[in-house]
């Protein structure tokens, strides 16, 4: 690849990716192409790698690469307009995808908000909840200024999202004092199976219940991730959680705001995870994968009467938020085509097939001494070591396996695209495992 070396030298000095230091950037390697589940990269001195994808791109790009069905729907929109100002004007593809997601939701949530990304799309969430509370409370209201949510969640890099992120194991401890305190219930018992009755759960209820007395004349909303907590610590946890804090939102008037971010659109077996714990939000925030990874793009869904409320001269008339490239015509027209997708592949068939391979596979993990944990949730596999990762060195042992992972914190996990063949996830899978064996011992 012609000038390979200069592009490399360039990144290192100038380009600042995520959470990295611009006094020692770690390595990054150059993408050249993708296509279906593979990823084809130029490796340190230029040697050419091609390697799965277990990461979906951060857990978007479901359908994987290069998907004639997408690159179409992009190609048919450029045709038309690319984009349009959405501030007095609309569009047919951001109608189209509104009325899908009104209707691939529950019937309450009838009002979309289109957002920029999933951080933009909580702040938007926020702004609502806040604006109802004036809109319908008047002075009361007006105190409600703070959101009730459990420790371990991540929420965003935004400012708002930021302070609903785990104040403590969080990744945002640096702005602590500066972002609002709001108000954090324990961490619930691992696992998606914990019975209604379990003795800790029953335990974390009544501490959870007691928290939120002390503060509901002041809570606005309570926020959570329902059944998986994401770039928090991947935990999961009973669908009686998000049952028992809706019901505190209920009993005290504050709203119900669920991020379903990373868990939307199939990713833990049913299209959303509010599903399986039998709630129904106020509000709900999509993201990731609504578009199958192509362009960035998110949308806020709430209730009729939480749009009412909002809209009240009291609450300032209108929904504080305007994003330039809101409803984005090409964003709405991919998303649109990776919603066909979604339905005409049988995600949740995809989704299954993923679990049994991602148990199957990772199980042989929980023998090894670094390993403190191994879980696996729909197409979400979990390796929790006892100590923070070596993130460069396993990144490494798994590339050189023909496989590419990005562990984070004390954790080495997949979400890979649904796509996903059962012999590359047992390559994945493998590669997890023997990367961790190699450089944790």
């Amino acid at each position: 690849m012609a000038g390979f070396d200069r592009l490399m030298a360039f990144d290192r000095d100038h380009v600042w990716h995520p959470y990295s230091s611009a006094g020692s950037a770690a390595a990054s390697y150059l993408v050249e192409s993708a296509a279906g589940v593979r990823l084809s990269l130029r490796m340190p001195g230029g040697s050419a790698v091609e390697a799965i994808d277990a990461m979906s791109s951060w857990w978007c790009a479901i359908h994987g690469y290069a998907v004639p069905e997408l690159d179409d729907a992009v190609r048919a929109q450029l045709s038309r307009m690319s984009h349009v100002m959405f501030g007095g004007l609309t569009h047919e593809p951001a109608i189209a995808l509104a009325e899908r997601l009104v209707a691939l939701t529950p019937a309450a949530l009838q009002r979309v908000f289109f957002a920029d990304s999933g951080s933009v799309s909580v702040e938007v969430a926020m702004k609502m909840a806040l604006q109802f509370q004036v809109g319908v409370g008047g002075g009361a209201g007006a105190r409600r200024t703070r959101f009730f949510t459990i420790r371990g969640g991540y929420h965003g890099d935004t400012f708002s999202p930021m302070s609903v992120t785990d104040p403590v194991g969080g990744m945002h401890t640096l702005f602590t004092g500066i972002l609002p305190e709001h108000v954090f219930a324990p961490i619930p018992p691992a696992g998606i199976d914990v019975a209604a009755d379990d003795p800790a759960l029953l335990a974390w209820e009544r501490q959870t219940r007691e928290l939120f007395a002390a503060h509901a004349h002041e809570v606005a909303a309570v926020i959570l991730e329902p059944l998986l907590q994401g770039a928090g610590g991947m935990r999961f946890h009973s669908p009686r959680v998000v049952q028992v804090l809706a019901e505190l939102a209920r009993e005290h008037g504050a709203l119900v705001i669920f991020d379903e971010i990373a868990t939307g659109f199939g990713r833990t077996g049913t299209l959303f995870a509010m599903e399986r714990a039998g709630v129904v939000p106020d509000i709900v925030c999509v993201g990731k994968a609504l578009t199958g990874g192509y362009v960035t793009l998110a949308a806020v869904l709430c209730t009729d009467e939480v749009a009412i409320g909002v809209s009240t001269e009291r609450a300032g008339g209108a929904l504080m938020h305007g994003p330039t490239f809101m409803a984005n015509p090409l964003a709405c027209a991919v998303a649109l085509a990776s919603l066909d997708l979604v339905q005409d592949n049988d995600f949740s068939a995809q989704v299954r097939g993923l679990e049994a391979g991602l148990t199957t596979g990772l199980k042989p993990a929980a023998d090894l001494p670094a390993v403190a944990d191994v879980r696996v949730l729909g197409g979400v596999g979990v390796i929790q070591l006892r100590e923070p990762a070596r993130v460069a060195e396993l990144t490494a042992a798994a590339l050189a396996r023909g496989v590419w992972i990005r562990p984070f914190r004390d954790l080495v996990y997949a979400m890979p695209p649904y796509v996903t063949s059962a012999e590359d996830l047992a390559t994945v899978c493998d590669a997890m495992v023997q990367s961790v064996a190699t450089v944790h011992g």
